[in-house]
């Protein structure tokens, strides 16, 4: 989903829409003391009575499937859902009609006697549950009630005994909601593959929740056929229904797509166009070849080629567009009449932009921009794997898919790229790396999020560098805190008020990674782990402990507190200067400093000593050092030859602090006589 506007103005497009409310080693010091003897710990010596931040943090116990590094456990697996669709866009009567094959693979140890199947589109009928959830006219709200699927045909191919005539059988299906149960013909054993054929048709809504929609002779495609729920491991079949606001959890296979659509249509779609020659003229073809060798835009579809007609192929009627995809979660489409083409690639991967003439003024560099955030991503974190990727203008605010980025037109080239790489971003999570988002909304948004802060200050280092943007993030969260706004990230997307999802789902996480890497961890430590886990478990499902596992695992460090306070729990912090005493024996000052802890929460020290010559001395202590008493950290400092005159706390406001009025120590001023 959407997440930023431009960098100066941060409230991010989000936000806006969905809220209107506005290691262990120290930095040694000179002269530094080891720290003088603090209260015991509030806990008894068994810990079974231990409440505090630092207690032992339990989530879950490693499995066969899970290990305890945070690895696929060395009995981890995963069922294989692949696709066959054919589908035709009616734009007379603005619906779709289809015809899917499914292969669907068990790999796990159980026998399966019915699929749970994703049916999406029936969250715009009458009465369904979205609608009784969220308003009609808002973001995620079901506007178009005389919407939902009509499936008219169900049926498993069964395969043929020796010298019998392979057969088809119906099979039995029931409607809940947005799922819908599909009774097998035959129990579908460990290792087998169930191949089941469907028809189906459904009117396409005008605005489809934000996730997909029709805008005049614009069609973005998307929940357009009923997708295989995931049987996993933890919760064998994942049947949360579709509200709007929580998004997907899909398994991985090939897709094959046969796209029909009036001949005058240009189609955008995940995966690999296979019949070019046929469905574009030769002068388009060429171009695509060149396009595959440069990081320049070449233009594939121009304006004037739209108006002259020389776009298109020379044909009337119906035109079918194929393409193929390979390891992906999912396949969506996207068609218009008016759409200008551009393209440019990255090793191998072309990054194509799709937009009407309206559009042009700003999306004229959008495959550039493409092109840029698949280079960041692949270059910092994990190779991009596919084809190519597409930004797609059209009604829809911000939507991912596999290789598919939706956006709307924007109001600058600074918030076009901030949705763009966004939605770009979430190639990597959870397009890759597949988490369940449904359920975790964080383990993507949020992650997503963090990575977007890097892309952005590459594309408009004048605006900010990253550590800029992640500091306006963290403002943002810690006005929620004050206002006691804020919830734990673990709270799934549906239970969140959706005034505060941009905050709870994607900032808040995004601020907890900023921190864990710049003030815990370290950015060398960081980025090792955060590859570990995204390579770990690259076109897999991940739960939230394997990503807490690996980040210890591959990070080198233990982070109870830190898991605890920053994703299941919801303190606060607010770190204060408590005491300070200066001794002084000629030139000599022994100063004993109390640093003060206001709040539950718990965050590395950083304080800046400033001396009667103008000088500084930055001090920095890990957050273990709270372990021992959550409340109170003292430390004594020796210095010769100048003396303290201030102490502050988080001068460069790198932490989260809800009340910085405590911050400061000033020495006294001396009464001269």
């Amino acid at each position: 989903m959407p997440r930023a506007n431009t960098l100066v103005d941060r409230s991010f497009r989000l936000v806006r829409r969905l809220a209107l409310f506005a290691l262990i080693a120290l930095a040694a010091p000179l002269s530094a003391q080891q720290a003088t003897p603090v209260a015991p710990p509030k806990f008894d010596k068994t810990g079974v009575n231990d409440s505090s931040i630092f207690a032992p943090f339990s989530y879950g116990a490693p499995s066969a499937t899970h290990a305890a590094s945070g690895a696929p456990g060395s009995r981890y697996w995963q069922n294989r859902a692949d696709y066959d669709i054919k589908a035709t866009l009616d734009t007379a009567a603005k619906s779709v009609s289809g015809e899917m094959t499914l292969r669907y693979t068990n790999n796990s140890p159980d026998t399966l006697t019915y699929l749970w199947l994703q049916t999406e589109q029936n969250a715009f009928r009458a009465n369904s549950l979205n609608s009784y959830i969220f308003p009609q006219n808002s973001r995620f709200g079901a506007r178009d009630f005389a919407g939902g699927y009509t499936i008219s045909r169900v049926e498993q191919a069964l395969a043929a005994g020796a010298g019998k005539t392979p057969r088809k059988s119906a099979l039995t299906v029931r409607e809940n909601e947005t799922m819908l149960k599909v009774n097998l013909a035959e129990p579908l054993a460990p290792g087998k593959t169930a191949t089941v054929e469907m028809t189906y048709k459904f009117p396409v809504p005008e605005h489809g929740a934000d996730r997909m929609g029709r805008d005049g002779a614009l069609y973005e495609i998307a929940q357009w056929y009923p997708r295989t729920a995931v049987y996993d491991d933890v919760h064998g079949w994942n049947i949360e229904p579709y509200l709007g606001q929580g998004e997907f959890y899909l398994e991985y296979g090939d897709f094959s797509l046969a796209v029909t659509v009036p001949a005058g249509y240009i189609v955008a779609a995940t995966g690999a166009l296979e019949n070019a020659k046929e469905v574009l003229p030769a002068a388009q073809v060429a171009r695509l070849a060149e396009a595959a060798k440069t990081d320049q835009v070449v233009r594939i579809i121009t304006a004037d080629e739209l108006t002259s007609g020389a776009a298109r192929p020379k044909k009337d009627g119906m035109l079918t567009w194929k393409f193929r995809a390979k390891n992906v979660r999912d396949a969506v489409w996207a068609a218009s009449p008016e759409y200008q083409w551009d393209a440019s690639s990255y090793k191998g991967s072309y990054a194509f932009a799709y937009y009407r003439p309206k559009a042009a003024a700003l999306w004229s560099d959008a495959a550039d921009m493409s092109r840029m955030s698949i280079q960041e991503y692949s270059e910092r974190w994990f190779a991009y794997p596919w084809p190519h990727v597409s930004a797609i203008e059209g009604p829809i605010s911000g939507m991912e898919y596999p290789m598919i980025a939706m956006e709307d037109q924007s109001r600058t080239k600074q918030e076009l790229y901030n949705v763009v790489t966004h939605e770009i971003g979430h190639m990597w999570f959870p397009m890759i790396v597949g988490s369940n988002e449904r359920v975790h909304m964080w383990q993507d948004e949020g992650f997503n999020t963090f990575i977007n802060t890097f892309s952005e200050a590459r594309r408009f280092p004048t605006d900010g560098d990253q550590m800029k943007r992640a500091s306006q993030e963290r403002q943002f969260i810690e006005n929620l805190m004050r206002a006691s706004r804020d919830e734990p990230i673990v709270v799934g997307p549906d239970r969140i008020n959706p005034q505060f999802l941009g905050f709870q789902a994607y900032v808040k996480p995004s601020v907890g990674l900023q921190l864990l890497r710049q003030e815990i961890l370290g950015p060398e430590a960081f980025d090792d782990a955060f590859r570990t886990y995204t390579a770990r478990w690259a076109f897999k499902h991940p739960t939230p402990g394997d990503f807490f596992r690996t980040m210890e695992d591959a990070g080198g460090r233990r982070l109870d507190w830190f898991w605890r306070e920053w994703f299941t729990e919801n303190p606060h912090f607010d770190q204060a200067m408590d005491d300070v005493k200066i001794n002084a024996k000629g030139d000599t000052s022994m100063v004993n400093v109390v640093y003060a802890n206001r709040a539950r929460g718990v965050l590395p020290i950083r304080a800046r000593f400033t001396f009667s010559d103008g000088s500084t001395t930055d001090y920095q202590y890990p957050a273990e050092v709270w372990s021992t008493n959550t409340v109170r950290y003292a430390r004594q400092y020796k210095f010769t030859g100048k003396k303290v005159t201030k102490i502050e706390l988080d001068p460069d406001h790198r932490l989260v602090d809800t009340d910085r009025t405590n911050n400061v120590w000033n020495a006294p001023v001396a009464i001269v006589p």
